[in-house]
């Protein structure tokens, strides 16, 4: 029930999402550093919790761990019980939690009224019954990317959290939670890049996703990911966030095809599933994102390149940089910037929201210091919170009220939880509310389910817009 560990393969399927700092190169490019202005406010929140959220972790692989690790920063969650069904897995996971209970079984955990949200983070074809169960126990639930490993498991999964009432699901796609990208996202979207053209993408990073084990049974567990009837192989576990985020970040559209290729380049070990892999998706309008994707070399790592006919945006490492067209209009800002002078080309630094003297006398270069997983489950945290204070509400003020009643008061709050905020929302409201719900999660699922066939047949697939639609 656990993804492989980092020291045994190098390999975290998610570790790309947890950051780091580029700077340096990008402004030795030339670049127009974007950066989200950090929310002072919640820098300066109490660090008493105003509630707190009875957590029960299920998986404690590698991934398991990490959000064990990104829950300890948060004084709101508690975590009651942790569960691996591996004892050795149970005993490290459970280190990090010393005050959980340590539970073999999943069903034992659901069982436990403590617990009030699970967080399930077993590998991709485990998710089916276990959320499943999780739901009918009443628990909200945070499950990690992809939802499944095939259409069905993830359409079961999704439309169970939808007509969840009263429970809160969310997708790990913590990428969209990322504050520096859901600050970005709007900017690109008022037309900064002019007309888009194209976009590229890519991870690069030499390492085996085979795993040794002291006994057969134990390997072949580790090693789902090289079995081509449970993996989605590169495109599904690892490239899915950033084709996701292509559509998302980029044009706010489903793509309309998707083309693959696929070949074991590398590590001729006896394996099924490829190690370096091409993606190309067929967006509206023409535009189209190519993404290649590789355990073969670590050249140049990972990053996404958003092209426009006047700006480019090249994201990396947490960072966000603009390339300017020469014929390009005055955005207005530059005035305030820092300029650089390199290779005979100026690049200009930008900290949004900063003053004209912290512009030009640098700073930071990354504006919100943990990573993305973090904001993604201190989302779930408030979201359950919210609810929950919903539920409350209504039970009190409506005693023996029915499931529809309850589903129509919440329908009716102010508010509903986990929507995406409006771009003119503070960073604080965008960091605490948004957060991807089921519908979001079962497209992208589908996305790399699809991506994937597309690299196992190596042809192209058309992707019509029914298919990434609950019914």
């Amino acid at each position: 029930m656990n993804p492989p560990t980092p020291d045994a393969s190098g390999f975290n399927r998610r570790d790309f999402l947890k950051g780091g700092s580029f700077a340096t190169l990008m402004a030795m490019m030339g670049g127009v550093q974007l950066l989200a202005p950090v929310d002072e406010a919640r820098a300066e929140e109490s660090k008493e919790p105003k509630f707190k959220l009875k957590f029960g972790v299920i998986g404690l692989g590698a991934w398991g761990r990490e959000m064990l690790d990104q829950l300890g920063r948060t004084p709101e969650a508690q975590i009651v019980a942790v569960c691996d069904h591996y004892p050795a897995s149970l005993k490290r996971g459970g280190s990090k939690a010393p005050d959980a209970a340590q539970i073999a079984d999943y069903k034992e955990l659901l069982a436990n009224k403590d617990v009030q949200a699970v967080i399930v983070a077993t590998p991709t074809h485990l998710h089916k019954d276990i959320v499943l169960a999780a739901l009918a126990a009443g628990k909200h639930v945070y499950c990690e990317m992809p939802l499944a490993h095939t259409i069905e498991d993830a359409k079961a999964i999704a439309m169970a959290a939808k007509n969840s009432v009263g429970q809160f699901f969310q997708s790990g796609l913590q990428m969209r939670c990322d504050p520096q990208r859901q600050w970005l996202s709007p900017h690109i979207r008022t037309g900064v890049l002019g007309k888009p053209v194209m976009a590229r993408s890519q991870w690069h990073k030499k390492q085996s996703w085979r795993v040794p084990s002291p006994n057969p049974t134990r390997e072949i567990e580790l090693n789902w990911r090289l079995d081509p009837k449970l993996s989605l192989g590169l495109a599904g576990e690892v490239s899915l966030h950033l084709l996701d985020q292509a559509g998302w970040f980029f044009l706010n559209k489903l793509p309309v095809a998707v083309t693959g290729h696929g070949a074991i380049a590398h590590w001729k070990d006896g394996r099924e599933v490829a190690d370096t892999a091409q993606v190309q998706l067929e967006y509206p309008g023409g535009v189209q994102l190519s993404h290649d994707v590789t355990l073969a070399c670590s050249f140049d790592a990972e990053h996404e390149i958003y092209f426009g006919n006047e700006t480019t945006v090249m994201m990396r490492d947490g960072n966000a940089w603009m390339f300017k067209e020469v014929d390009a209009p005055l955005l207005g800002w530059e005035v305030y910037a820092r300029r650089d002078e390199f290779y005979k080309a100026t690049g200009i630094a930008l900290v949004a929201g900063g003053s004209k003297q912290t512009s030009l006398t640098g700073g930071s270069s990354s504006a919100f210091p943990f990573p993305p997983l973090y904001y993604a489950l201190d989302a779930f945290l408030k979201n359950c919170a919210e609810l929950n204070a919903s539920v409350e509400d209504f039970n009190t003020n409506f005693p023996g009220g029915d499931k529809q009643a309850l589903k129509e008061y919440l329908a009716s709050a102010a508010r509903p939880t986990g929507q995406e905020v409006s771009p003119t929302a503070t960073a604080a409201e965008n960091v605490i509310r948004f957060a991807p719900r089921q519908d979001v999660g079962f497209a992208a699922t589908v996305l790399a389910i699809k991506a994937n066939e597309a690299v196992v047949k190596g042809r192209r697939i058309e992707l019509p817009k029914e298919i990434f639609e609950l019914a």
